[in-house]
């Protein structure tokens, strides 16, 4: 429960509408106030305001008039402005790269600051009356909705310069980047360790308890999509309470169809449906990939932008050699952490569950494989890929990890070899090479 509820969560902070939603529904709220306190309170200008809000009702009437269709204005402009930085990054980035701009802060603060001004001039708009017998001007609000009015030309300055910049590539490989590392720190412990080489006793352990289950049943998917979730928690007290033992063939990022297992529980006798069908409520569905339990989702966006940089029709190895450093850095710290176990034991220390797990050798094939095969007709791009590997292994701790870098260094030098070099680029990939093989 604990899971879904905050991959619900995630799902509502990162999406493009709530936070200008949020934006509106308060100032919907503080347009009530102001106007109730101008009700209570009959605020007269006076002094220096006295210059700003004189005029009567009808000044005020001209100025909420031309602040509402101002705002209105703007956020159209806003509004074009992000499309077309999305339609810019969509072309030179890719398509999933849009999620990135869409759950920017600044742009969901912008887009809903200027909509609510509209509605906030509007509210009060309202109020102000020029009968025969009475005239109410609610000034307090109107010095406010100025005061917005204000604040807005200074934010639209800074939205442009921030949409400026954020579509250059090296801002945002930098943004993918730091959502990585963000993501890698929240899925991975902060302990760190040596990767376990030694999982014969639990492998054992977990078969000869299959084999004492006599009832084997697989759990099958509801729907076609990407695992986006799964609430291990809930299984583990699933699997517990029922005296099961459940088995994963998947993690968060694969894509299933529907009617495809997703899970074999053994049991000692027959599993109630409602058993079954509480371990499916367990797994969450989506139409695509979410970073909420996936590693490897900003490593591919990583690998994307370096992909197409690569890419004949582009040919740009400064922007694929940056995906490399950022790639090596976020590499690197995985290189020290501990991976957790395919095996999942209860509080009691009985053995419960058999999970999909990610590892080290699966991260680096995700980061490094595409980008040497798009990249081998490129010497920089295959020298700096060799580098990031040799700074990999000084990293990498337990025998498992650094055979991973060593193999990926070796599929690296072989591209080179068969790509054929000049010999000048290809001493240099060699002479890299080796200050692996001599650790």
């Amino acid at each position: 429960m604990k899971a879904k509820l905050n991959y619900f969560l995630e799902m509502i902070r990162t999406s493009f509408w709530f936070l200008p939603l949020l934006v509106i529904l308060i100032t919907i709220g503080l347009a009530f106030l102001f106007i109730w306190l101008d009700i209570a309170f009959r605020f007269e200008p006076n002094g220096f305001f006295s210059y700003f809000l004189s005029g009567g009702a009808e000044s005020a009437r001209q100025v909420l008039t031309t602040i509402a269709g101002a705002m209105l204005g703007v956020a159209g402009t806003v509004f074009s402005i992000t499309l077309v930085a999305l339609t810019l990054a969509s072309n030179q980035f890719g398509a999933r790269l849009l999620r990135n701009f869409m759950y920017d802060r600044l742009n969901q603060v912008v887009l809903g600051t200027y909509v609510a001004t509209f509605l906030y001039c509007l509210l009060v708009l309202k109020t102000v009356k020029t009968d025969m017998d009475t005239e109410f001007v609610p000034n307090l609000s109107v010095m406010v909705a100025m005061i917005l009015a204000i604040a807005n030309i200074f934010l639209l300055i800074i939205y442009i310069h921030h949409i400026s910049i954020s579509i250059q590539a090296d801002q945002v490989i930098s943004d993918v980047n730091s959502n990585l590392e963000k993501n890698l720190k929240k899925i991975f412990p902060e302990d760190l360790g040596e990767e376990t080489t030694d999982d014969s006793k639990s492998e054992q352990l977990f078969r000869r308890l299959m084999a004492s289950h006599g009832f084997s049943e697989k759990v099958i998917s509801s729907r076609s999509g990407y695992l986006q979730a799964i609430d291990n928690d809930g299984l583990m007290s699933l699997a517990k309470d029922h005296s099961l033992i459940i088995s994963l063939g998947h993690r968060p990022g694969d894509f299933l169809v529907e009617n495809e297992p997703i899970a074999e529980v053994f049991s000692k006798e027959t599993c109630p449906g409602r058993v079954k069908e509480r371990i499916r409520d367990t797994f969450v569905f989506g139409r695509v990939r979410t970073p909420v339990q996936d590693a490897e989702f900003a490593i591919h966006q990583l690998v994307e932008i370096a992909s197409r940089a690569l890419s004949p029709g582009v040919n740009d190895p400064f922007t694929a050699i940056t995906c490399i450093d950022k790639l090596k850095a976020s590499i690197c710290y995985l290189s020290r952490a501990k991976f957790s176990s395919a095996w999942r034991y209860d509080e009691d220390g009985n053995l419960r569950m058999k999970v999909y797990p990610v590892t080290f050798a699966g991260v680096m094939d995700a980061a490094f494989n595409q980008i040497r095969q798009y990249g081998k007709g490129s010497p920089s791009v295959m020298i700096r890929l060799m580098e990031a590997l040799v700074t990999i292994d000084s990293f990498a701790g337990g025998p498992l990890k650094k055979e991973s870098v060593r193999r990926h260094a070796g599929m690296v030098l072989q591209a080179a070899e068969d790509a054929q070099y000049n010999p000048n680029d290809l001493k240099d990939v060699k002479e890299r090479f080796m200050k692996i093989k001599q650790d």
